[in-house]
């Protein structure tokens, strides 16, 4: 068996070989194939390393002093205080109780959090817009949620997701508060002034200085046009500047910031604007509503996952050249052909020297993210019990990395949420979207 096992690991080293011949002698002969198969260019020290910059400038009042405005008033907001809810819908929901809820900025330090931890009888703690009742916390798992948190400090369906939980309720579905509406003509002239003007265009009261040097990675092609404004007051609509600015701008990439919202319009937004949101908001989402990180650094990390999303090859760039002949057509195969051969041939070789039982190192945040994106891609064709679970378990898992918890228990949650994620791909009966077979070498 070795030696059968043996001869199949020279027959595929060759297969390698040989393609790997044909491939550099065709790039020779034409001179507008453009096909590059590096790592993705992105930073890796984007807005979640715990600097200085992610604490509040508001002071905090001392426990005592919570306490008694506490013991005085249901509600009690603390100087910086961001968060939000419908006040009608929350009423509803609790009838005739009345819980005491302290709203705390976001960027607590620890002893800040003490602080008000150790206020007496307070049902909710909202600290930026992480709500918690108890030991119970909620957050938004959707577009909608993660924009009218991040835009504008809505709580309301968090409010009322812990409601329910606390009366052994079903959780109502969210609820989407914020509305949208076109700019006037002076709002829109002054950001198309600056944007035309070759600057980005900075309205007051925003955190950003200027488009961070990951614009060029994520959109080498063009340059990126940035529109950025405070966080939208609560309760009013929030101008919707991304289709006007595109109609303006054809063909330019161009990001709108309302706070720490990101919206992407311009090329190719179709096919990865949306999943690039779900995928940063999902992973950081966490950090960004505890802590008061600058627009400067969320803009920098979300353009970095833009730069990983484009580099991981899900959307490709249009082919410069036309399939005229068949080696034309057959060229994009021929690297995974020599890929999945030089695979095949160092797992026999690892086989041989380790054993059967051996099995290569693989990277918690490399599983993390392929799992991320491939629960993205299931959740539009499913709604399956099985991928709410996943969902959560990568939401824990995601969490635990940025805490620094040990890696086993990261490789757990990381290992239940494959689980979960292979039974609905099964459901579905969508063989390639199991874990195991949506990258090659996957992740189980």
């Amino acid at each position: 068996m070795r030696e059968h096992l043996s001869w199949i690991r020279w027959a595929f080293l060759a297969v390698a070989i040989a393609v790997l011949v044909v491939f550099l002698v065709a790039q020779r002969q034409s001179q507008s194939v453009d096909v590059s198969y590096g790592q993705s260019p992105s930073a890796k020290d984007g807005v979640m390393d715990g600097d200085p910059i992610e604490l509040t400038d508001h002071a905090i009042p001392s426990t005592a002093e919570i306490q008694a405005m506490a013991d005085e008033q249901r509600v009690v907001r603390l100087p910086g205080a961001i968060a939000h809810w419908d006040e009608k819908l929350v009423s509803e929901a609790l009838g005739d109780n009345e819980p005491k809820i302290v709203i705390a900025p976001p960027g607590l330090t620890p002893d800040q959090k003490a602080q008000i931890s150790e206020v007496d009888d307070i049902d909710f703690q909202i600290i930026g817009t992480s709500v918690v009742s108890g030991i119970t916390g909620a957050r938004h798992d959707d577009i909608p949620g993660w924009r009218g948190e991040y835009a504008t400090g809505d709580v309301t369906s968090l409010m009322l997701a812990l409601i329910a939980v606390e009366r052994d309720e079903t959780i109502p579905d969210d609820v989407d508060v914020l509305e949208r509406r076109a700019p006037t003509g002076p709002e829109l002239a002054a950001v198309v002034a600056d944007l035309s003007a070759g600057r980005p265009h900075l309205a007051a009261g925003t955190t950003l200085d200027t488009a961070p040097d990951s614009a060029h990675r994520a959109f080498p092609d063009s340059e990126l046009l940035v529109a950025a404004f405070p966080r939208q007051e609560f309760g009013e609509p929030m101008p919707e500047y991304g289709p006007a600015l595109a109609e303006r701008f054809p063909g330019q990439p161009i990001v709108v910031m309302h706070g720490n919202w990101i919206e992407y319009h311009g090329p190719q937004a179709d096919e990865f604007a949306e999943i690039a949101s779900a995928s940063f908001y999902a992973q950081f989402g966490s950090r960004l509503s505890r802590w008061d990180y600058p627009q400067q650094n969320i803009l920098n990390a979300y353009l970095n996952r833009v730069t990983d999303i484009r580099y991981s090859g899900v959307f490709d760039r249009p082919l410069p050249y036309q399939p005229f002949d068949p080696m034309r057509v057959a060229m994009p195969a021929l690297p995974w052909l020599f890929g999945a051969s030089v695979l095949v041939f160092l797992a026999l070789s690892a086989r041989q020297v380790l054993g059967p039982g051996a099995r290569p190192p693989r990277a918690a945040p490399a599983r993390l993210a392929l799992l991320n994106t491939l629960a993205i891609e299931i959740s539009g064709l499913s709604y399956d019990p099985a991928l709410a679970r996943g969902i959560q378990q990568l939401q824990a898992a995601s969490s635990a990395l940025d805490e620094g918890l040990l890696l086993p228990h990261v490789e757990r949650f990381i290992g239940k949420a494959g689980a979960e994620l292979d039974e609905t791909a099964r459901n579905i009966g969508r063989e390639d979207l199991r874990p195991r077979n949506y990258v090659a070498g996957g992740v189980e």
